[in-house]
């Protein structure tokens, strides 16, 4: 009997030690949800987790915002609908809370570059355009005026998002549309680890506006990795890499719609990088890293620069382009942007390109002063940049 009782009690000091802190943690089981997105919306709309589709030219309107939960896939097929885009209207916001392991990609079902418009917002910050114009008209084919004087216009918060396969143009659009299009955005827009892949243009193009940007990549686009024009002026930019494969332009093309503004943007940590073999996207002399024109400026620094060796065209006789780390394109740009200290491009480290220092287009002679340029073997570029689910498409790691 002793026995029985002092196993009881074993028994019992056993059951009695468990806390709730050791029973074992179940997950939910979540079915994703689907559904077509279509026309304007007009009211504020969460998608939750799911995949969706997405038809047509879509307008968030003013006034409303739209969300997208983490790990969403959306999908436009242009067998469908000819042209399909994300419109944010001015005064619009668009939601994207996506994460490093469950972004939220939008994609084209035919995975062919350029067969849709991408990611467009609009905003009503501060631009300086062609004759220091105040406003202008997009050119993207929905023939919006933007521009304003708003530098704290907000478009949203963009967290992990990924846009493949844009650089359509729509309806009567004069170019080309990019894998993200910021018309006029401003600094109240939050734009922070972004994909752009394999778009038939630019994988970000800024027009104007205040707007910063971090943790971007841009990979395997037809035209710029990034360009910008119309007196974009972001202060807080930093983390940028782009690796150009296959077809590709400058890493960086800069304009500022030949005004000579008093500001500049600012960008930090930049990984320019071109794949042996990428080709411009016409078999021409776009093939440098930095290239600035139409009084073009920045300040840009701790940067990595590689692969940009030029090409040797297919034409006959055939013609060689020298790739550049840096090219000037025009006189204007020369006096009023490099001698007058509007352009600073520091702390490079420069590997397998042609051209190590500064050039211009002939017959311009370019000598930047002395603290405007600077070579760093330990640059770092935006190395700091982890990947994840975020950074990779088809098993591929982006950050090459």
């Amino acid at each position: 009997m002793k026995k029985l009782i002092f196993s009881l009690s074993i028994i019992a000091s056993i059951f009695t030690g468990c806390t709730s802190s050791d029973d074992e943690t179940v997950t939910p089981i979540v079915t994703p949800a689907s559904g077509t997105i279509t026309g304007t919306i007009t009211t504020n709309t969460t998608y939750a987790y799911g995949n969706y589709s997405l038809v047509g030219i879509v307008k968030i309107n003013s006034g409303v915002t739209v969300t997208f939960d983490a790990g969403s896939t959306i999908t436009c097929d242009k067998t469908v609908s000819t042209d399909n885009a994300l419109v944010v209207l001015n005064g619009g916001k668009l939601i994207i809370n996506g994460t490093a392991s469950s972004p939220v990609v939008f994609t084209e079902a035919s995975k062919i570059p350029g067969k849709w418009g991408g990611i467009i917002i609009y905003g009503d910050a501060p631009i300086n355009a062609a004759g220091a114009a105040t406003t202008s008209t997009s050119e993207d084919g929905n023939n919006i005026v933007y521009g304003g004087t708003n530098p704290a216009h907000n478009g949203g918060s963009l967290h992990y998002a990924r846009v493949e396969y844009a650089g359509s143009q729509l309806a009567s659009g004069v170019k080309e549309n990019n894998g993200f299009t910021f018309y006029s955005c401003g600094s109240g827009t939050t734009l922070d680890h972004l994909v752009s892949y394999k778009g038939a243009d630019d994988g970000y193009e800024f027009f104007g506006g205040t707007v910063s940007a971090t943790n971007l990549i841009s990979y395997g686009n037809y035209d710029d990795a990034f360009d910008w024009q119309d007196g974009w002026q972001g202060q807080n930019n930093s983390n940028w890499y782009a690796y150009q494969t296959g077809k590709g332009n400058f890493g960086m093309e800069i304009e500022s719609s030949s005004q000579n503004n008093s500001y500049y943007p600012v960008v930090s940590n930049i990984t320019l990088k071109r794949a042996a073999g990428c080709r411009s996207e016409v078999d021409d002399n776009q093939v440098d890293a930095f290239q600035f024109k139409k009084e073009g400026n920045g300040f840009f620094d701790n940067i990595i620069i590689d692969g940009y060796t030029g090409l040797t065209t297919t034409a006959t006789p055939p013609v060689t382009y020298d790739g550049a780390v840096v090219r000037i394109e025009d006189a204007t740009t020369n006096t009023n942007q490099v001698n007058g200290s509007k352009i600073k491009v520091t702390n490079v480290k420069v590997t397998n390109t042609t051209i190590l220092t500064p050039i211009g287009r002939s017959p311009i002679s370019v000598t930047f002063p002395v603290a405007n340029w600077s070579t760093n073997a330990s640059a770092t570029g935006c190395s700091s940049l982890v990947s994840g689910a975020w950074s990779t498409v088809n098993g591929v790691n982006l950050i090459q």
